[in-house]
Formats: C-alpha cells, structure tokens, sequence
C-alpha cells in the first residue's frame, strides 16, 4: 500500500515537473492531485522517495524534482502506453499516405515525429542488408540497350540501364522474358545479401543461348544491390526545438548540437532498437555519450518485421529527461506502425 502511495507521489511529481518546470512541493501535490492522504504523509513519501535516489531537491527550493531513476520507475511503471487519438491517428495516416517514395516517407517521418513531440527526430533509412528483393524486371529499351528495375522490401527501387557490347546478339522478346525469369528466381524472396551471392554463378546454370545477357544482366544487378548493402543513412529534423529546453540541459546546447551532427553518434543513438520492434527508452546517463547525458531517448524499429522479428530500421527522438514520456512514447510507436504499414504495402 505504501509502495503505491509513494508511486503515486512519484507520478505526480513528474508530471508537475514536466508541465511547469518548476520543482514541486507537498503543498502544490495536494492541491493539484487527489492522493487521498494529508500533506503530512506526503512530505514523509517524498523524504522516502529522496533518499531511494528518486526525487533531490535543487539548490535551495523546498520543491524536489525528479532524478534519472525517478524517471527510469516512473516510466518502467506505465502500464501501458497510451493510444493517440482518432484525429492524431487520422492526421498521421493522412501526411504519411501521401509519400511517394523511400526518400519522401523518410523526409514525412522526420517532420512528422518532430511536431508532434517538439523533440528532435531522427529516422535510419532501412538498412538494405536486412531487407529481400521483391521484385526484378528486365526490359527492352532499344535493341543494344534494357532497363533493369529492381525493387526491395523497404520500397527502394533502382534503375539501372544494361548495355550490350556491338558485337553481342540483338536479344528478342523471348530471350529477354526467359533473363528475367532467370534473374527473378535467383534472387525473389532472398535477402539481399543471398540475392548477391546467387548472382555470382548465375550464368552458368542457364543454357548457352542467353548466357551472355545474363552475365551482363546478372552483373548489374549484383552491383544494384552492393551499393546499399552497408547503407545506413539517417536523417535528422526539429534540432530548432532544443532551444525551448535550454535550461533543461547541464551544459550550453552546443555540446550537443555538435554530437547530433555526427552520423556515428545518431546511429549509437538509435542503438540496438533496430533490431527488434520493440518501443525502448534509455533516459540520461543510460544513453551511449556522456555530451548527451541530460537526454533520453526514445525510438523503436520500423519495417515490415518489427512485429516482433527484426526490424529494417529505426526512429525515435532525442529530447531533455524532462519530457512528456507518455506522449512521446504514444507518438514514435504511432509513426514507426505507420511506416511499417506503409513500407509492407509498397
């Protein structure tokens, strides 16, 4: 009973925090919050919850605001995170919907996630080493010249062009639906990485006829998909709103703007979230750089495998330990189920 009763205050008081900003005393618990208790067995909750580490008292303030353990329970605590709401879903789903490539749901996501958090966003471009082709297609352009498209899982497509050397054979419409079909069942449905090694001998295993045009065919695909094998971009966006918390931060916020500028430190960030779909919260000192230590994080992994298995990717935010958990929390889930979807579908 006691153990709740001290949670409770717990809550309360980042919740005030949060809201105002300003340390938070017995007096003002009792007013705001209906705890059932008088405000003497509060200031005794909160002595307790002080000498656990969960709650200090800055300077001279008779109000206690809380600590990064304070934090660390009060978030360990949610049993649940809330669900937006039908006009927050309805607006996300209406921005994400209208993207029209890999490039524009990336861009969207970033926005998005730093408006509704007032935190800076950042999104990893899938990585492509996680991802399979989905789809290939070889067509004639001219009679020296075809198209080669391929599609992966994450919604990248790539075009590239096969030419064919003066003194190869004009292939016909036949030869070139027979490359394709050689070409879709060595890598449809296999990781890009397996598509690459199956590319390797391809030309041999196909009769003598058109093992030139594969050969060529097979060679620019294989190049296609180890341009991105080790690609791991990420985009930042809202590193204009750290300056609304400038006094939640130890030190000036150039430190930090400088560490989020570096592409390593965006990725340590993001950290392990994404392998897995799992929504993960690291809060302060928990976090990977000590420049970042008056920071939580919160992100979680993005593809069509985040239910669970591994995730393609990850998104999240960075913002001061003073931040609205819930909403955040409520907010990168949301945007990573969305692109999710919207990635499986592509």
């Amino acid at each position: 009973m006691q153990e709740e009763r001290r949670l409770a205050v717990l809550r309360a008081i980042v919740q005030d925090y949060v809201a105002t900003k300003e340390p938070v005393g017995s007096k003002t618990l009792v007013e705001r919050h209906s705890l059932g208790v008088s405000p003497a067995t509060i200031r005794n909750d909160m002595a307790v919850l002080e000498e656990e580490g969960l709650i200090a008292q800055p300077h001279t303030s008779a109000g206690r605001v809380p600590t990064d353990a304070g934090y660390r329970v009060f978030v360990d605590r949610l049993s649940q995170v809330k669900p937006m709401s039908a006009a927050e879903r309805r607006a996300i789903a209406a921005f994400l919907d209208g993207a029209v490539d890999l490039d524009d749901v990336v861009q969207r996501s970033v926005r998005l996630l730093a408006q509704l958090t007032h935190q800076v966003a950042i999104v990893q471009y899938p990585v492509l080493s996680g991802s399979t082709v989905r789809h290939v297609e070889l067509v004639s352009l001219a009679p020296a010249r075809l198209l080669l498209v391929l599609i992966l899982s994450t919604g990248r497509v790539e075009q590239r062009l096969v030419d064919l050397d003066p003194g190869d054979a004009v292939p016909d419409a036949e030869t070139v639906s027979a490359v394709r079909a050689d070409l879709q069942r060595a890598t449809v449905g296999a990781s890009v990485v397996a598509a690459g090694d199956a590319l390797a001998d391809l030309a041999s295993r196909v009769p003598g006829e058109r093992a030139a045009l594969v050969t060529r065919a097979a060679g620019v695909l294989a190049d296609a998909i180890s341009d991105h094998r080790s690609d791991e971009r990420v985009v930042v966006g809202g590193t204009a709103n750290l300056t609304r918390f400038g006094d939640a931060f130890d030190t000036s916020l150039k430190p930090l703007l400088e560490a989020l500028e570096e592409h390593v430190v965006l990725l340590k960030l993001l950290g392990e979230t994404g392998s897995s779909g799992d929504l993960t919260v690291r809060i302060g000192a928990e976090g990977p750089l000590q420049e970042l230590s008056s920071t939580s994080v919160v992100a979680s992994g993005y593809g069509p495998g985040a239910d669970g298995s591994a995730a393609l990717a990850a998104l999240g935010i960075v913002g001061p330990t003073r931040m609205d958990y819930p909403g955040t929390m409520a907010a990168v889930r949301a945007v990573a189920r969305y692109v999710s979807a919207i990635l499986d579908e592509s």
